[in-house]
């Protein structure tokens, strides 16, 4: 829905405003906070706080029974991975309206899961794809167009077209880094993305604020992004995946020697977390380890020149 000026007390000149700080569709007005879009806008306090009155009930944001939610989840939709026991612990597949979370140590998979569903995303439905463009935030250098040619050529795609389909933004620090998830409010509605993905999520986080005394500082900034990017995924139905990195525990005898960086900002803030090892002979093992519905299961897979596919299958 981006007719602005349907919304009650919204103008031409208003309208304007909103869309030129990014806020292009009434399900963007009506979930992100006023104070955010005053900010932005330099609108007054109350006309935002009518004009979000005015958008949620246009959207009947309001208390619903768990039936009309359910309705609501039925416009879910789900990429493909490429390989058949990974989808299967996800449900089949990564889902919109969700932020699905990557985490493990370095050449455990979590970059080449984000490529390959930079190619994924784009197939028909049909195919277990969502019929969309990506949008791809890189915070460690780690995306190469190459790698994207190879998985198109793989799947027997045109790794040109799909390359023209990704639009990849290099982030320098957490500030670049908030900016350019700013900015996908309105890349997102006008250029089909229909999967978003931040590689890694925390890096920057994690070499800028250094120190017990910043901490509050990164994880209020951590938490208030996150919750950006799950606004994002439901306003416009996409798919969010992010990376996150692993720390050592501390306190080793009482639980894992190796646990997810980001604390419990990322956990909360998290649909569905996705825990990943390397195994032998050039597996990879994945294991839900959170998830609102998804039980705790495993899945083995290989990186391979046609991206990921299933242990079984590559032997």
């Amino acid at each position: 829905m981006d007719d602005l000026e349907a919304l009650e007390g919204v103008g031409a000149a208003i309208a304007s405003k909103l869309r030129a700080a990014g806020y292009t569709t009434i399900e963007a007005i009506a979930v992100t906070p006023p104070l955010e879009i005053m900010e932005k806008t330099n609108l007054g306090f109350n006309t935002i706080l009518k004009i979000q009155e005015a958008a949620r009930r246009m959207l009947s944001a309001d208390f619903k029974t768990a039936q009309e939610y359910y309705e609501v989840r039925r416009n879910m939709r789900r990429c493909t991975t490429g390989c058949k026991s990974l989808d299967d612990i996800l449900g089949g597949g990564i889902e919109t309206q969700a932020i699905t979370e990557l985490i493990g140590e370095y050449g455990s998979g979590k970059t080449q899961i984000c490529m390959m569903l930079s190619v994924t995303a784009q197939l028909p439905s049909e195919r277990g794809g969502l019929d969309g463009r990506v949008a791809f935030i890189d915070t460690e250098g780690t995306f190469m167009p190459e790698r994207v040619y190879q998985i198109a050529s793989g799947l027997g795609l045109n790794p040109k077209e799909i390359a023209n389909n990704i639009l990849v933004a290099r982030a320098y620090n957490s500030s670049h880094q908030c900016l350019l998830i700013d900015r996908l409010f309105t890349l997102c509605p006008e250029n089909n993305i229909k999967l978003v993905v931040v590689d890694s999520m925390i890096s920057h986080f994690r070499g800028e604020y250094i120190g017990r005394e910043t901490l509050s500082d990164r994880q209020q900034k951590l938490n208030q992004y996150l919750h950006k990017l799950l606004r994002l995924a439901e306003a416009y139905n996409l798919a969010v995946v992010i990376t996150n990195q692993i720390q050592a525990n501390p306190t080793p005898f009482t639980g894992e020697p190796m646990r997810p960086a980001g604390g419990n900002i990322m956990a909360h803030a998290c649909t569905h977390r996705i825990f990943l090892r390397r195994g032998s002979k050039g597996i990879r093992i994945a294991k839900v380890i959170d998830s609102p519905y998804l039980p705790e299961r495993e899945a083995y897979f290989m990186i391979t020149e046609k991206g990921i596919v299933d242990a079984e299958e590559e032997k």
